[in-house]
């Protein structure tokens, strides 16, 4: 699976051009209007993660691929997308219209309590679609024309104002119970073993002793890709024929191998960096998995 879609992506896809503040822009925020992206001919969306934040309302028939769910809507959708699970976006109507804003985590780090994150529609196993009446509707786009208007606006406290319509857009959402019809696809276990297997292989190589793992168990992986951990084991193992467990230690005996041969770090080092709270557990772990200690095996 490639990499996420950067911001630098999109701008280059949708426009052809950058804007000039971009690398300066850690807290960067944009709004559209749908129909104004496809004045030209541009790429088909991919299937994958993005480095920011997206909120998008689109009408007509629409399919969201997010996670391992695809989500197939007729009418009017309200979808909210983060960085942490991959996406993309099948717009079947012939008529594209609605709006999207997008946006850093940054953009909203001292301003909402907590983490942005924790918001019941990025939550893990969280619903992200929310289907809308006529009223609803219009209400939200409201929401979203304020937010076009004050974008190009030369008021010194707009992102305070932007700020507050999105938070608004948010709890309006949350009123809202969530519904998703699932359409169902023959490679649905496919696409999340993909993703399971790219969000494993991103944590390597192992390039300094002060990096360290972040996710090791099959439960790490299923909070990324917002599932349920049963879910994920059974898909991997029916489509890989091995268990979810058995594919991450596969990859930490890889790599510990590669750092005793290639490296002079000594083994605390390398038991820090694959996530091992003691040595003497990376022994062991080590020892069961290769049928030698990791010493023995350096010098093998």
């Amino acid at each position: 699976m490639s990499k996420p879609e950067s911001l630098e992506d999109f701008y280059r896809n949708k426009f052809d051009q950058v804007p000039a503040n971009l690398q300066k822009d850690t807290g960067h925020f944009n709004v559209f209007r749908v129909e104004d992206c496809f004045h030209k001919k541009v790429s088909p969306p991919v299937y994958a993660r993005r480095d920011f934040y997206k909120f998008s309302l689109h009408r007509g028939e629409t399919i969201y691929h997010y996670a391992d769910k695809s989500i197939r809507v007729s009418g009017t959708a309200l979808m909210f997308f983060n960085p942490r699970v991959p996406y993309t976006v099948e717009i079947l109507s012939e008529q594209k219209s609605g709006y999207f804003c997008i946006f850093k985590e940054a953009f909203f780090t001292e301003n909402i309590r907590g983490s942005i994150r924790d918001l019941p529609m990025f939550a893990p196993g969280g619903k992200p679609s929310y289907v809308l009446n006529e009223q609803q509707d219009q209400h939200v786009s409201q929401i979203f024309e304020k937010m076009l208007e004050e974008i190009d606006s030369d008021y010194r406290f707009k992102n305070d104002l932007i700020r507050n319509y999105v938070t608004e857009m948010v709890h309006y959402a949350l009123k809202i119970e969530p519904s998703e019809t699932l359409h169902q696809h023959n490679d649905a276990n496919s696409r999340i073993t993909a993703v399971f297997n790219e969000l494993l292989d991103r944590q390597f190589p192992i390039e300094s002793p002060g990096q360290r793992l972040a996710m090791r168990s099959a439960k790490d992986f299923a909070d990324q890709l917002s599932v349920h951990v049963n879910h994920l084991n059974r898909a991997i193992k029916e489509t890989t024929g091995k268990t979810t467990t058995g594919h991450i230690t596969e990859r930490i005996v890889s790599e510990a191998k590669a750092l005793l041969k290639h490296t002079n770090w000594n083994i605390s080092e390398i038991s820090y960096c694959l996530g091992f709270e003691e040595p003497s557990h990376f022994n062991n772990f080590f020892r069961k998995q290769a049928d030698l200690t990791p010493t023995a095996f350096r010098l093998y």
